[in-house]
């Protein structure tokens, strides 16, 4: 697998998988929801989180198939944790701000 091509990979699954939580009413888009209130925004967020950790080992597996993975320090993951965030901005505005709600 080419460099290039895994890094479009994985902002392809950042995306997507910074913006699950937020589209699907389902928990971690495969389990029905029991709760007849729907999914409430403390449980996208720990969604959320869940998905950024497996976003992350999923960029770690490509790194160690490309070459030798670098050790990284807070500033890695504050970083990561901000952008993906800010990959999930449009999905929260979809669910929060902008469908009119029933």
């Amino acid at each position: 697998m080419q460099q290039t091509f895994s890094i479009y990979l994985l902002v392809a699954l950042a995306f997507v998988a910074a913006n699950l939580p937020f589209f699907n009413g389902r928990l971690f888009a495969l389990f029905p929801w029991p709760l007849a209130q729907g999914k409430r925004l403390h449980w996208r967020l720990l969604e959320l989180l869940v998905c950024y950790l497996v976003v992350g080992a999923t960029g770690m597996l490509l790194e160690r198939r490309l070459s030798q993975p670098h050790p990284q320090g807070w500033e890695f993951y504050a970083t990561t944790a901000a952008l993906f965030l800010a990959l999930a901005f449009p999905g929260f505005v979809y669910r929060y701000l902008w469908r009119s709600h029933d």
